[in-house]
């Protein structure tokens, strides 16, 4: 009787990619934890200047002040992995906030409802934006910026000087801006789990993959048959409703609704993603990053508030740290780049 050994399946041709995925995770991992150490930091020096900053209610508004622009960050990230941009989401926020005010003023509205309401808003924007990006071939930037004036406009036309104050806003929803559940307040509990299933999304399922696959090569991953303009689409309407969910969180957090609410927000959460470490040229970063950076930008933001310096800094300080993070981006990838080749021709020569 013959007996058949087969061969052990050679993995040499899988080491390079398996090394490829280790050298990305530790890439994104080691700046996640410089942008969390930054952050201890920052709070631990403020702290020592002024303890009252780390007060129960000094925690609390930071939770609350950082969770909605932790929310537009998870959205913009889907859309800049793709090597695209929104630069709508301030006016997109802004137009469901009012419009969702205007809807609950007077009447006594469950917060689902307005909750949808603001999404449904968003997802229109989303899908007119995504369309014309995707299917019209028009480069983004003009697209979203554009959108940016149009829903600007039609938010200045309809509110017309008006504003919807707290007192025409039911009281359960106003709840669940200020509430709290084990001394927890309920919008940074909203965004972590937003955070975490958007997360889990893009790492678990192919069709989050794909996005990443669309930002690194568009040529390659069209040839490997991935629907490009559809997941380009799904991204911008994954925006769109973020920002139009915020701006219903918006109105439960303020209560009181005008027209121009997170005018020139898009600046921010361009740059919080960028910093987080989600790559202006697409195709890397994760949500965790992206939320980092939110967090770290509100948190300067209220520190300058704490020292009593000028507000101008704050914007000043946003734009450097995006150019930093461009810069380091950047930088990055090119050494990146070469290891991956270096090591790329080491498995080849070794074969």
């Amino acid at each position: 009787m013959t007996t058949t050994v087969g061969s052990p399946p050679d993995t040499r041709a899988e080491a390079p990619a398996r090394s490829a995925a280790s050298l990305v995770d530790a890439v994104f991992r080691a700046r996640e934890f410089s942008l969390a150490g930054a952050l201890v930091l920052l709070v631990l020096g403020t702290y020592f200047a002024n303890p009252r900053f780390l007060s129960d209610q000094g925690i609390k508004d930071l939770l609350l002040n950082a969770s909605i622009l932790v929310l537009l960050a998870v959205g913009q990230s889907a859309v800049v992995i793709t090597r695209n941009i929104d630069l709508s989401v301030g006016s997109v926020v802004g137009l469901s906030a009012f419009t969702c005010g205007k809807f609950v003023a007077g009447t006594d509205r469950g917060v689902l409802t307005v909750m949808l309401l603001g999404v449904a808003v968003g997802v229109v924007c989303g899908l007119v934006s995504g369309a014309l990006v995707s299917f019209g071939r028009v480069p983004a930037l003009v697209v979203t910026l554009g959108m940016l004036y149009i829903v600007q406009g039609v938010d200045y036309w309809w509110a017309q000087g008006d504003q919807i104050g707290a007192g025409d806003v039911p009281d359960r929803i106003l709840r669940l801006g200020s509430g709290s559940v084990l001394g927890v307040p309920y919008l940074p509990l909203i965004a972590l789990v937003l955070l975490a299933a958007t997360a889990y999304f893009l790492r678990g399922y192919r069709s989050g993959r794909e996005l990443y696959a669309i930002g690194s090569n568009p040529e390659a991953a069209l040839l490997a048959g991935v629907p490009i303009r559809r997941r380009i689409l799904a991204a911008y309407a994954f925006s769109g409703s973020v920002a139009g969910f915020a701006g219903a969180l918006w109105l439960a957090r303020f209560g009181t609704v005008v027209a121009d609410n997170a005018h020139g927000w898009e600046l921010t959460v361009v740059s919080a993603v960028v910093v987080g470490g989600v790559a202006i040229t697409g195709g890397t970063g994760t949500v965790w990053g992206a939320a980092l950076g939110a967090l770290l930008l509100t948190t300067i933001g209220s520190v300058l508030i704490v020292l009593k310096v000028d507000a101008f800094w704050q914007g000043a300080i946003t734009g450097a740290l995006l150019l930093l993070a461009i810069s380091v981006d950047r930088i990055v990838n090119l050494r990146m780049t070469a290891a991956l080749r270096k090591r790329s021709a080491r498995h080849g020569n070794g074969a």
